[in-house]
């Protein structure tokens, strides 16, 4: 049997669109384009997998440039099941570049910024903003689910002399046969997604 993964915002993909889409538009992308075969998605897997995605839902899909011709896919998928995808996201992840020809699957959990409040807006609005939903933290979280099953062990930011900054990222040496051939994929996505420049590094630390 084939299991079909549907996107929960329309349940009756290709014909729906987005409006969510947490993308910077640029270079033809547009932000309210939803992709249709990643919406429906048919997978033959085992049976073991079939049951955990049975309850999964993904939120938003967006297939992009990441430079040098190489197109990747961005699915985004609800906060409160990225623990759950991430239990399978390997497999999941293997299955997906397979069916779309090798292009580069991430998954990314779809959260929100809330903007910082103004002084005049402060009374008015007596709930404060959780820190989970500051720009700060959520460019922080893409960046830790672009990268799994690999963790951040290491960040530094270089302001060069234009004032231009570039944030160089340390990743598990341990993890580096799995996902070093992907770090170009890691700065072009979190490039469209922030605008931010990254670079990834695999940095030996010795005692």
């Amino acid at each position: 049997m084939a299991l079909i993964l549907v996107c929960c915002k329309c349940q009756f993909p290709p014909s729906c669109h987005l409006d969510c889409i947490p993308h910077r538009a640029g270079n033809g992308d547009s932000p309210n384009e939803c992709l249709p075969s990643v919406c429906r998605l048919e997978l033959e897997m085992n049976s073991d997998l079939k049951a955990q995605l049975r309850e999964l839902n993904i939120t938003a899909a967006r297939e992009i440039e990441v430079g040098g011709g190489r197109k990747a896919i961005i699915i985004f998928v609800p906060v409160p099941q990225l623990k759950s995808f991430q239990k399978i996201q390997v497999r999941l992840v293997r299955e997906l570049e397979k069916k779309f020809s090798g292009k580069h699957v991430v998954f990314i959990a779809q959260r929100r910024i809330l903007p910082k409040p103004i002084r005049k807006s402060r009374t008015k609005n007596k709930q404060k903003r959780p820190r989970s939903r500051s720009l700060t933290a959520v460019h922080d979280a893409i960046l830790e689910d672009l990268v799994f099953p690999s963790e951040i062990v290491g960040k530094r930011i270089r302001v060069k002399l234009d004032g231009s900054r570039l944030i160089k990222v340390h990743l598990d040496k341990a993890q580096q046969n799995n996902v070093e051939h992907k770090v170009e994929t890691f700065s072009g996505v979190y490039k469209k997604l922030t605008g931010k420049d990254v670079n990834f590094e695999f940095p030996e630390f010795q005692l």
